[in-house]
């Protein structure tokens, strides 16, 4: 698990200018090619993102709707806020990068603020961890019902998302028939596998019995 700083899979896109310019709205309609070939984790901040510009500059920390895919034109996609795309900030100090092989290349679609579907691809998903029981955990990443990933999706529509597993509905033709929206609770369980009310016995054995304690 990476602290604050994580490589992802290179995406070739394209930046929106004003945001190499602090966001300068004389730059709205322009765009620069980039590859991001990484991200940073701040706890209480949305997801940022590094990249490289064809001129050899890197520029860091920016949010996903800085960026689009590089086969549109900036007219071609529209310009969405961070919050359309982003549902939640970063969980803590510690990503992990992870392309599950079961959901690479697979298309799904979110549920967006305004109660439309947006589609996209697949690409890799972050999640947050706490790594050291010797640090203070402030954070959510690990209790049950706060805990949230974030899947990174290409869109249709030219943009980016990062979205948690209860927003998305992914598409697998063979196995996904069912067409209605989930009603599923909230996890609240600390799952334990080593029940205290069982010890081993007291042996040398290399097979030992588990016992009910008295």
């Amino acid at each position: 698990m990476a602290y604050l700083n994580a490589n992802i899979p290179p995406i070739y896109c394209k930046v929106r200018k004003e945001y190499l310019y602090d966001m300068d709205k004389k730059y709205n309609k322009e765009s620069f090619d980039c590859v991001i070939f990484g991200l940073t984790s701040i706890s209480g901040r949305a997801i940022l993102f590094n990249i490289m510009l064809t001129n050899g500059a890197c520029y860091w920390r920016l949010p996903i709707s800085a960026f689009f895919q590089k086969q549109f034109s900036r007219t071609e996609v529209p310009d969405m806020c961070l919050h359309e795309l982003e549902l939640w900030n970063s969980f803590s100090y510690w990503p992990s990068i992870h392309c599950f092989d079961w959901l690479d290349g697979l298309n799904g679609k979110y549920l967006g603020f305004n109660k439309k579907f947006y589609h996209g691809q697949y690409l890799f998903t972050v999640d947050w961890g706490h790594p050291d029981t010797n640090i203070i955990d402030v954070e959510h990443s690990e209790i049950p019902q706060e805990h949230k990933c974030a899947h990174i999706l290409a869109l249709t529509n030219g943009n980016y998302a990062a979205q948690p597993n209860n927003r998305i509905l992914w598409h697998v033709t063979s196995y996904t028939t069912d067409n209605s929206w989930p009603d599923y609770k909230v996890q609240n369980t600390y799952w334990d596998a080593e029940d205290t009310r069982y010890v081993t016995e007291d042996s040398d054995k290399m097979f030992y019995q588990m016992e009910k304690k008295k």
